[in-house]
């Protein structure tokens, strides 16, 4: 049977400490930017999958073990394997995934983690279900809850569903943060691919209190006078 020492190994195996070094400056590992104190192994991605894959079995209790460290690979590859668990699941072990992984979210604590992870799960467990807690992580303290809140609403825009993004936004959209900027613009834009007029009449109501990145990223794919328009007016 296949442990988490044994993926634990395979991951070391695959460090280059050259790429470590890269990633780790690319995440902001430094001292008081936002992923202070995470380590890097320095092993791509599509490494990280095939191995998720291989070890897709593993039990909530070794995945515990492996989101709480501060090696980033381990954390990401943890939440990979709950990606490809939860597909295959049926509803009691879906909810149980929800539950693992909303009671683990702070190591769930970079961009990367929190985009490869919460639409999958989350966002499509969400669907038919009751979304208050999206609401209560777009109002806590830590920026990955509301980052997951944000992003976990890409599974509903897919669906056509716009309302609990428009929502969501509306209580981040006065955040100081870069990243919730970026998230909010980039859920926004996602809108405007699925209804523009819907993105066009939140816009028009919103686009003056908007983070000019927020609003940026939210009209990428608008023509370029209609991108300069919005932005010459805030």
């Amino acid at each position: 049977m296949l442990t988490r020492t044994d993926l634990q190994s395979e991951l070391d195996a695959l460090a280059s400490p050259t790429k470590a070094i890269a990633l780790a400056r690319f995440f902001k590992t430094g001292q008081g930017e936002y992923g202070e104190g995470d380590r890097f192994l320095g092993i791509t991605v599509p490494e990280q999958r095939k191995l998720a894959k291989k070890f897709v079995s593993l039990s909530f209790d070794h995945l515990a073990e492996l989101l709480q460290t501060d090696i980033h690979e381990y954390r990401l590859t943890a939440l990979l394997i709950l990606t490809y668990q939860f597909p295959k699941a049926d509803l009691a072990k879906r909810a149980e995934i929800v539950s693992f992984y909303l009671n683990h979210t702070q190591w769930i604590n970079n961009w990367d983690l929190v985009d490869v992870s919460c639409r999958q799960i989350l966002g499509v467990y969400l669907l038919d279900q009751d979304r208050s807690i999206l609401y209560q992580l777009a109002q806590s303290p830590s920026l990955w809850e509301q980052r997951i809140a944000i992003i976990s609403t890409l599974e509903f825009i897919k669906h056509e569903q716009f309302t609990d993004t428009l929502q969501i936004t509306m209580i981040l959209l006065n955040h100081r943060h870069d990243l919730i900027h970026k998230a909010v613009g980039w859920m926004l834009r996602e809108v405007g691919k699925q209804d523009r007029p819907v993105l066009v009449e939140f816009l028009d109501l919103h686009y003056q209190q908007m983070p000019r990145t927020m609003l940026r990223y939210a009209i990428e794919h608008f023509d370029e006078p209609v991108r300069k328009a919005y932005l010459q007016r805030i």
